[in-house]
Parts: structure tokens; C-alpha cells; sequence
């Protein structure tokens, strides 16, 4: 049975009540000054500037994308040959000597998943700036994956420290990092900048009545 928003508890505005950003405590904004009265962070409805820094790193990430792909990111001596590796002929390489995990490992987490958060980050942006009502809450569901997607965003370069490590156990080996993985890290830092400073609640306040009804229908 479909509610009206007049059979819901009132919302945290409603209350004059503010979650902290840094413990989750939830506030009193009529207390004066605005902090957190267990942390004394500063507390704030809505993100400051939310959409313009959340656009602003997450084109820089972009900027970065592309020079993070097209340079090396390595370089590996063996018996005196050496050679520049950027990230995609990297993850051939990989493959192409049976080590196909680690190939998968680093497609994903360099190639795919930045891809995957500039997608949704710019439909996340662009719906809430049209004010759209259209699925808030797979929206919401589709923020929460890019914020756990970011947890893993350094894993390659995790795992391009493990083959350093070990050809470097080999007597007439050697690999030294080029400025690709410098890119590489700007892009996975901005990224994680700009899931950072989006706010989510920007989803739900296009329609209140709409977004209700949305949440009551499930």
C-alpha cells in the first residue's frame, strides 16, 4: 500500500539534527557553535561545494588517466635486456607467461575500476544536477559500490611492488618505476578525492514526496 510523506517520521532536517563526517554522531544544530560536541569537528548539512569538487578532482583524474595508460610505469633488466612497460602491455605480458591472475588483477584495478568510477560518478553528478528522480535508491546502492571499489584502488601497484621485489631477488635482474606509475597514483588519489566529497544525500533531496513513495514502495 502506497503512503502519502505525511505517514513518515519526520526527516533529520525536520529535527534540526546533523550526522558528524568524522564519529557519526548525530547533532543538534541548534546548539551554537556548529561541532561536534564528541569530536569538535565542524558540522555541516550538506558537503561544502559538493558537486563543483566533486567534478573539479574528478576531472583531474581523467587528465591523469590518460598519460597514467599511455606511459611506462616500469622498467625490467634481465641478463642486460631492458624494456619499458606501461600498464596494458604489462598485463600482456603477464599473460602471455601463464601468469594470468596477476594479469586480472591489474586489468581490473588499473584499467577497469577507474573506468568503472568515472561512469557512475558522472551519472551520480549529472542526475542529481538535472534533479532527477529516477531511481534514488539504485543510485544510492551504485555510490556505496564506488565508495567500495576505491578501497582496492592501489592494489596493482601493490602487486607491481611485488614483482619488484622479486626480480630484484635475482641476481641479474632489475626493474626500476617510471612516471606512468606517478599518473597512475594522481589518478587513484583524485578518484578517491572525488568519492569523497560527493554527497550522497543530493539523490533523495531532487523530489522529497517523490523519493517517499520511492523508499515506502520497497
Amino acid at each position: 500500500m502506497n503512503r502519502t510523506a505525511r505517514d513518515h517520521p519526520p526527516t533529520a532536517a525536520e529535527l534540526n539534527l546533523c550526522l558528524c563526517h568524522s564519529c557519526g554522531l548525530a547533532c543538534d544544530m541548534r546548539d551554537e557553535p556548529h561541532s561536534c560536541p564528541r569530536c569538535d569537528a565542524p558540522l555541516h548539512r550538506r558537503k561544502v561545494n559538493s558537486l563543483a569538487r566533486t567534478w573539479a578532482f574528478m576531472l583531474a583524474a581523467l587528465v591523469f588517466y590518460i598519460p597514467a595508460n599511455l606511459l611506462p610505469v616500469m622498467n625490467t633488466t634481465m641478463l642486460g635486456d631492458g624494456a619499458d612497460s606501461t600498464i596494458m602491455s604489462g598485463v600482456l605480458e603477464f599473460w602471455a607467461h601463464g601468469a594470468w591472475d596477476i594479469a586480472l588483477i591489474i586489468f581490473i584495478a588499473s584499467i577497469a575500476v577507474p573506468g568503472v568510477k568515472f561512469v557512475a560518478l558522472s551519472l551520480l553528478l549529472i542526475t542529481v544536477q538535472r534533479r532527477s528522480q529516477w531511481a534514488c535508491r539504485e543510485r544510492s546502492q551504485l555510490y556505496r559500490f564506488v565508495e567500495l571499489i576505491g578501497y582496492w584502488s592501489m592494489l596493482d601497484v601493490l602487486v607491481v611492488a611485488l614483482v619488484a621485489a622479486l626480480v630484484k631477488f635475482q641476481a641479474l635482474g632489475d626493474i626500476e618505476p617510471r612516471v606512468g606509475i606517478l599518473f597512475f597514483g594522481l589518478v587513484v588519489v583524485f578518484t578517491m578525492l572525488a568519492a569523497m566529497s560527493f554527497d550522497p544525500r543530493l539523490i533523495w533531496q531532487a523530489g522529497p514526496e517523490e523519493a517517499m513513495d520511492e523508499v515506502a514502495r520497497h
